[in-house]
């Protein structure tokens, strides 16, 4: 077995993906003020918003607000999904210190999934990103993918590497630098994870491939587990495991942040990240919504830092 990363990248994904799927209205100054705590603790990567119609995600209506007021750190990448050119337009229709530094585009690899959903074929939806990737390009910010129902669809069912590989190259042919390979409805397992990562791996080099995992079979930790071992060292994860999938059954949220910090810790991966405060900010903002932190580790920490 090779050896496993000596440090690795952590993108939370909690003010956006999330946030996103919350039936209580979020205020653009929680948003702000969670980001913030998470710039505190030392992220360098955030997924702070989107820029999407309101009629269909009304939650996020507030971007361009939230990227206006949050506290910039340098060095830190705050991120934005973008789902056409209006989106583009409107993220970057405010002065330069505001914009996204970087945008997200998606794709799913099931053509089931993108029929049912946008009404459109996999190499459909993603030439409706090519104009997007092209004016990023052209104003300097970085595009990062991300594929979707990579290890499962709720329509399909299975979903094979080889349809992983298609999207990759699809989206490389229009100018995405970088490949998040997600497990929106949380079915996959550690071998079938490093098999949807092996096929994004023939298309993009290891630094610019990550994994998405969604906990619904309480596999996600392992699924990234597996992924270290074959030298992948960049995942999203959640704050709190805040989040979740309106498009499948019984799918629970992104995986915890404090339980993939505490794999970390416990394999000495560095992440530059102070796993004390994000497990302070993950009972701050689950304590907002009301309910408890679907982070296991986290609950663990807090209620022996409280003891």
């Amino acid at each position: 077995m090779a050896a496993l990363p000596s440090r690795a990248r952590i993108v939370d994904v909690g003010p956006l993906d999330g946030l996103q799927n919350e039936k209580q209205m979020i205020a653009a100054e929680v948003k702000i003020e969670l980001i913030d705590r998470l710039t505190g603790a030392g992220f360098k990567f955030i997924e702070a918003t989107s820029f999407v119609s309101p009629k269909w995600v009304p939650q996020l209506a507030d971007g361009a607000q939230v990227m206006a007021n949050i506290r910039r750190k340098p060095g830190v990448v705050y991120s934005a999904l973008v789902p056409n050119m209006k989106g583009y337009e409107t993220a970057t229709a405010v002065p330069q210190p505001q914009w996204p530094d970087e945008i997200v585009v998606f794709a799913a690899a099931s053509e089931a999934f993108g029929q049912k959903n946008i009404n459109c074929s996999i190499a459909e939806s993603i030439a409706r990103f090519a104009p997007v990737t092209a004016a990023a390009q052209r104003d300097g910010i970085h595009v990062r993918g991300a594929i979707s129902c990579a290890l499962g669809c709720p329509y399909q069912g299975e979903v094979k590497p080889a349809a992983v590989e298609l999207v990759a190259r699809l989206m490389k042919e229009i100018g995405v630098e970088h490949c998040g390979v997600a497990d929106t409805i949380g079915v996959g397992t550690p071998r079938a994870t490093q098999a949807a990562m092996a096929a994004a791996l023939k298309v993009y080099d290891l630094p610019n491939v990550s994994g998405h995992f969604h906990d619904t079979y309480g596999q996600a930790v392992g699924n990234v587990y597996a992924c270290l071992e074959m030298g992948i060292s960049a995942f999203d994860s959640s704050v709190a495991g805040l989040g979740g999938c309106p498009y499948a059954k019984g799918a629970t949220g992104n995986v915890a942040t404090e339980d993939v910090l505490y794999l970390l810790r416990g394999l000495e991966i560095d992440t530059g990240i102070d796993l004390a405060r994000v497990v302070a900010t993950g009972q701050w903002i689950s304590g907002l919504l009301g309910r408890k932190s679907a982070g296991r580790a986290g609950n663990a920490l807090a209620a022996k830092m409280a003891a």
